[in-house]
């Protein structure tokens, strides 16, 4: 077919253009609701921004300071919906606010701590409280108080990834490693050409059109649109750095600095501590961005100035950035663009609709995709009613906590290593006893790789997790690569290249 035969394309109700949070909650959201839906992205699925994050599902304390009264309420409500529809990847965190009194004074963090508790629909999570603090704690001895509230923990890629296989249990057609090169409007329906990672071409056509391209948004909307973006972008760098463990406890830490910046000192793995994030204005390639030294200072400098065990660029095992694709605002500081979200529909009278997704986070994702759907209701008169709010993720079905699910998995199956059963509870849910169909005993998990992975976990993250190359295993579906030696991981990208040789699509018997 060429690029502009359009004759044999497959036919959609909706594509969505971006396999990051957004794009794959609109298109799980879409196709739940009876719409056939398609969904491409140019790389692996959370390979940009929705992999970069400080992993946390949160009102957002700081944005009070931002009067973001609606997005804080509308976050803090969705805590709890997170919690019920994946229990398995989202996880209840108390976390420690040190007061350093020249920075705020008590009666504004009590009032904003007052204003958190209550502006969402809190009812599992406990509230906030005062904290002492003495010679055990790990903060430095003139920090002697501090308060502590909730929120939660989240794997973000495997949100992701669990809301495309969502959509993919509902119909719909997801693609990775597919770019869109273009789209035109015509009729009543949009042509899209797409591309391949072999070079390859395929046409499809789709009624309406969702640009959820994170950081490529608006310059998907001038290159591949060839028209002009309404909302300028703000890419804000965030960067992490993760280092041994820095103190005891299940607890995380938000930490004050005198930008009146925030910075999280967050437990990790069970054997690391995740410290994240910064701010700073980005203005090159989104799939290029790395930590720079001013944001490693910057990092280290804020937790040293908290905790008594001191941090040198000796201690960083593992870095990771990201960009955010924030709304421009004009606000001077880059900490202050609003995370909020907006929605661009565009469509004249005829049209099939463009809708562009700008801003969002992590937390609001669902809300966005519902708010999405909303806005391309009048197209579809057919389209069914919300939906997601109820419904568990892949893997939360049937389940309570992780914990009680890697019991469990044990007691059926005696021999499995307790870190394993605990790992796969804590990263597939109840989708674990897939896994261990027709396994009798350790020799039929296949080739070990280190740490816990087997070839009969790789096997089934590429057939059902568009899993391709290592990195995608090692550092979006798992976050193996924090253990496996280099040795190890070259062993495993051997056994990938040779099933990709065996089949192209990475089909293989379980």
């Amino acid at each position: 077919m060429s690029p502009s035969d359009t004759s044999n394309a497959e036919h959609y109700d909706v594509a969505v253009i971006g396999g990051g949070i957004n794009g794959a909650g609109i298109a799980a959201d879409a196709a739940g609701r009876g719409l056939s839906v398609f969904l491409c992205e140019q790389d692996d699925l959370a390979r940009h921004t929705s992999s970069a994050s400080s992993k946390l599902i949160h009102g957002g304390l700081r944005y009070l300071e931002h009067h973001e009264f609606r997005l804080v309420r509308e976050a803090l409500a969705e805590r709890e919906v997170l919690l019920a529809k994946a229990p398995h990847i989202v996880k209840p965190l108390r976390f420690v606010l040190p007061h350093r009194p020249h920075l705020r004074p008590a009666w504004m963090i009590r009032a904003g701590l007052f204003l958190y508790d209550h502006l969402g629909q809190r009812k599992k999570l406990p509230g906030s409280r005062g904290l002492r603090f003495d010679a055990r704690s790990p903060l430095k001895a003139e920090i002697r108080r501090g308060f502590e509230y909730s929120d939660c923990w989240v794997d973000d890629a495997r949100l992701v990834v669990l809301n495309a296989m969502a959509a993919r249990e509902h119909g719909a057609q997801v693609q990775t490693r597919t770019r869109c090169l273009s789209a035109s409007r015509h009729q009543d329906h949009w042509n899209l050409q797409l591309e391949r990672a072999d070079g390859s071409s395929f046409s499809v056509r789709a009624r309406a059109l969702v640009n959820a391209a994170g950081p490529w948004v608006a310059r998907f909307i001038e290159s591949g649109l060839q028209q002009k973006a309404p909302y300028g972008i703000r890419l804000i760098q965030g960067s992490h750095l993760i280092v041994p463990r820095l103190y005891e406890g299940e607890h995380a830490y938000i930490l004050q600095n005198e930008d009146r910046r925030i910075v999280f000192a967050i437990p990790y793995l069970e054997h690391f501590t995740l410290i994240g994030t910064t701010d700073r204005e980005y203005r090159d390639d989104p799939a290029q961005v790395r930590i720079s030294t001013e944001e490693t200072d910057y990092l280290l400098a804020v937790v040293n100035r908290h905790f008594k065990h001191q941090l040198s660029r000796a201690s960083i095992l593992h870095s990771y950035s990201g960009v955010r694709p924030l709304c421009n605002d004009e606000s001077t500081d880059p900490s202050a663009v609003t995370r909020d979200y907006t929605l661009e529909l565009s469509a004249s009278p005829g049209e099939p609709p463009l809708l562009s997704v700008f801003g969002g986070k992590l937390t609001t994702y669902r809300k966005l995709a519902e708010a999405a759907l909303e806005r391309l209701a009048p197209f579809f008169p057919q389209m069914g009613p919300c939906w997601t709010a109820a419904a568990p993720l892949p893997g939360g079905e049937e389940m309570s906590d992780s914990r009680t699910l890697a019991e469990q998995l044990r007691q059926r199956h005696a021999w499995l290593a307790p870190k394993l059963a605990r790992r796969w509870a804590g990263s597939y849910g109840s989708r674990a006893w897939r896994l261990l169909e027709g396994v009798e005993e350790p020799a039929d998990l296949g080739e070990h790789f280190g740490a816990t992975l087997h070839a009969r976990e790789v096997d089934y993250l590429c057939r059902q997790e568009w899993a391709r190359e290592a990195e995608d295993i090692l550092w979006r579906r798992s976050k193996l690569g924090l253990f496996l030696s280099e040795e190890e991981q070259d062993r495993l990208r051997s056994y990938l290249d040779t099933a990709t040789r065996q089949s192209e699509t990475c089909v293989l018997a379980l």
